[in-house]
């Protein structure tokens, strides 16, 4: 019986979804975390749930050839992969999708999944940061702990450099109400704005002292804005196609600056010429542009408000070929359900929902569409693996799966699904 504490030699098996990798005990299935496949390491039990352990490796008595040196502490968020060789990392974030498929979906896939690789430092655009005694940084994984944002080096280093200012500037005002930061910026960084969460409102004065930050474009809080409260880029998608786009700091938009071109191509790729899209949860519009840039008529659906206000703006210039949406997915998919007639099914569905994945009802909508094709991008593949099964059920085939390594030396990986219903 293992109990908390309790130090014992363990042999790795394979990955587990969440970052942790699989041991056994006497059948007891173990996740440790600082381990790699393959490795005979020393690990404490931090904690026994039903049937399953959760243990920290503190020792390493056979090490994994991928095994390196780490900079950054493991446990700050976004490191927890860190100790794995990069090309490692890439086999075990595709290993973890096709177990997924296989373990929740009961489905096999029709070939291996490739996982697109990233540079590993500054491709971070998008950032949730924490502000404690003046500090700024990201927390320690299963703390409120603020850890060093620079050493995980996901932020370009002039980004934390503005980060720093930042934090040396509330320092001397003596605020101590603003706990959290959202930080969002473009692709080349030439426009970096933040929000401040703040618990008290916060005078003007002292707005326009944090606004002035060197480096920063723009500062929002609830008690004011300075600056633009957006950043824009322009994605050249090859050629002289190009889409522009706007995003507000606090809207959803993917993070990795590297892979962003790749990953809005590799979904507009599946969508035709002269075809009909839907495009659900379409935030500020990269897929929508995308799929209309190459030739495609495209109706935008967002629920956020300041994700479709992006949307709008983002689609004005397309003389009509993206029509944008600002209502519910669910609402809006049971209407066209309802109302559509044979002359309106969508030649192909875009889907990228939260991390939840998609609604019961949202998902029944869509499959009442019959769509021939449906793209589905994803940030969490249980819950796509989940959703995907419902969709084969309903008579659809898998074409192919791919991995977007969107946050280096994390377990977390993008993927996309590609099904076509079956004749």
């Amino acid at each position: 019986m293992l109990s908390t504490g309790q130090t014992l030699p363990l042999t790795i098996e394979k990955p587990a979804a969440g970052g942790r990798m699989i041991a056994r005990v006497h059948g007891q299935i173990v996740l440790v975390s600082g381990a790699i496949p393959g490795e005979r390491v020393f690990a404490r039990i931090e904690r026994v749930g039903k049937g399953v352990a959760y243990a920290q490796t503190v020792s390493i008595e056979e090490a994994s050839a991928d095994r390196r040196a780490v900079e950054a502490e493991p446990g700050c968020g976004g490191c927890l992969y860190a100790h794995i060789a990069y090309p490692r990392q890439i086999g075990i974030k595709s290993l973890v999708i096709a177990d997924a498929f296989a373990r929740i979906g009961r489905l096999p896939l029709p070939a291996a999944v490739t996982v697109a690789a990233s540079p590993e430092e500054g491709y971070r655009m998008r950032a949730r940061l924490h502000v404690r005694r003046g500090e700024i940084g990201f927390f320690r994984e299963g703390t409120h702990e603020v850890c060093d944002a620079r050493r995980t080096r996901q932020l370009l280093t002039a980004t934390v450099d503005a980060l720093d200012r930042l934090g040396a500037a509330l320092r001397s005002l003596g605020r101590d109400t603003i706990r959290e930061i959202e930080l969002a910026e473009n692709i080349d960084a030439s426009e970096r704005v933040v929000h401040l969460d703040a618990t008290a409102p916060l005078d003007p004065r002292a707005l326009e002292v944090l606004a002035g930050t060197d480096g920063l474009t723009g500062l929002t809080s609830r008690s004011g804005n300075l600056g633009s409260a957006h950043v824009t880029d322009v994605i050249a998608l090859g050629g002289p196609t190009a889409v522009s786009l706007r995003r507000h700091v606090l809207a959803f938009f993917q993070g990795n600056r590297f892979l962003l071109r790749d990953l809005a191509g590799h979904v507009g790729a599946h969508v035709a010429h002269d075809a009909s899209v839907l495009d659900l949860y379409a935030g500020a519009g990269l897929f929508a542009l995308t799929a209309a840039a190459g030739g495609a008529r495209v109706t935008a659906v967002e629920g956020d408000r300041i994700a479709a206000a992006d949307l709008i703006a983002n689609c004005a210039p397309t003389d009509g070929a993206v029509t944008p949406v600002h209502d519910a997915v669910e609402t809006f998919v049971g209407r066209l359900q309802r109302e559509r007639t044979g002359h309106g099914i969508p030649d192909t569905i875009i889907v990228d929902p939260p991390r939840a994945g998609m609604s019961r009802e949202a998902l029944d909508s869509v499959l009442g569409l019959e769509s021939p094709r449906i793209v589905y991008v994803s940030c969490d593949v249980a819950t796509l693996a989940r959703d995907v099964r419902r969709i084969v059920d309903a008579g659809y085939a898998i074409d192919r799966v791919d991995g977007f390594d969107l946050f280096p030396n994390t377990p977390h990986v993008e993927t996309v699904a590609v099904m076509s219903a079956r004749r």
